[in-house]
């Protein structure tokens, strides 16, 4: 059996068009509050798109999307545990086109989330390979 690397993760950059422009959805993270994408470990017999799917499902509320097959990009971050360790960390991101979400999701009543530019996306996030990616894409 293979295990996953620590430290890699799946990210969903869950984007809409909007008065001809794209915006993205960012999610607060649990622990520290800071704007993010939805992210999560890799899960066993799930490609890491649709794992990414998922942790956009759980977290954000993303119900219908169109997910890209292929990463658009990686960033790093350090994930702060909830026993105070830090750990250095790389998350692939892939793409999904929203089509629906909705209110009522796992996660709702623990963050928050909004539709941004992208622009204003990448000021809103601290780490700097996500700011890259987001002004990027």
């Amino acid at each position: 059996m293979i295990k996953r690397p620590s430290g890699f993760q799946v990210a969903a950059l869950c984007y809409r068009k909007s008065k001809g422009r794209k915006e993205v959805l960012l999610i607060t993270t649990l622990g520290t509050g800071r704007w993010m994408l939805p992210k999560g470990w890799p899960m066993d017999g799930k490609s890491a798109a649709e794992a990414a799917r998922i942790e956009a499902w759980q977290e954000a509320g993303v119900k219908t999307a169109r997910v890209g097959r292929k990463p658009v990009g990686e960033f790093a971050y350090v994930k702060h545990h909830d026993d105070g360790l830090e750990e250095p960390c790389s998350a692939r991101v892939y793409p999904l086109k929203v089509k629906e979400y909705v209110e009522d999701y796992p996660e709702a009543g623990q963050r928050k989330r909004q539709w941004v530019p992208l622009e204003t996306a990448a000021d809103l996030v601290e780490e700097d390979s996500l700011k890259v990616l987001l002004r990027a894409f």
